[in-house]
């Protein structure tokens, strides 16, 4: 059996941000043989423009991320809510892939998402806005695969999530399903 890879792309760019913590939950709680890369470097992205796009020209930040993505056998986005919505970084990283489309980085790959905010709405518009925006763009969106994860004042304080046991299980268990997802198999139906 080979390596699985599983990148993940983290809509917050603050470095103790609780959904970059999540990501690193993913690493910490993937199965055996699975590898979950979270992407560094999205702050270095520009917005998506198609005057920018051009293959002859290729921006670094950009070739970094369709790289990633493409070498990732699935993708876990994973988000907080901002005003409401998914963070522009994060959709701007899944525009890039996005592109050219129906032939980006991200087509038919399996994706999850996990949201979490600290009201109880755990970010469900962001985590319903980004699987529509990673839909639109190509990816296979996971249909009951995914968490959102309300209340994170509360629930992990000062602790990192992996000390949960039940969300780390929870992701544990998304990480499975991507695999899965990725292998044409299909465990959680």
């Amino acid at each position: 059996m080979t390596q699985s890879r599983v990148l993940a792309l983290v809509g917050s760019l603050r470095s103790g941000a609780v959904s970059r913590q999540l990501a690193d939950t993913a690493s910490h709680v993937a199965p055996a043989g699975t590898e979950v890369v979270v992407f560094e470097g999205l702050e270095n992205v520009p917005f998506y423009n198609p005057d920018i796009d051009d293959a002859d020209a290729p921006i670094p930040a950009v070739e970094a991320l369709r790289s990633a993505a493409g070498a990732a056998d699935a993708l876990l986005l994973v988000t907080p809510e901002y005003n409401g919505t998914i963070p522009a970084v994060l959709k701007n990283a899944i525009d890039w892939i996005s592109r050219p489309y129906g032939n980006g980085a991200v087509a038919g790959k399996p994706v999850a998402v996990i949201s979490s905010s600290p009201s109880q709405n755990g970010a469900q518009w962001a985590h319903a806005d980004t699987r529509k925006a990673v839909g639109v763009a190509g990816g296979r969106v996971l249909e009951d695969v995914s968490i959102s994860v309300g209340g994170t004042g509360a629930k992990f304080g000062d602790k990192h999530p992996r000390e949960n046991a039940e969300v780390a299980g929870q992701i544990a268990g998304i990480v499975t399903e991507l695999v899965s997802a990725s292998r044409g198999e299909l465990l959680s139906a």
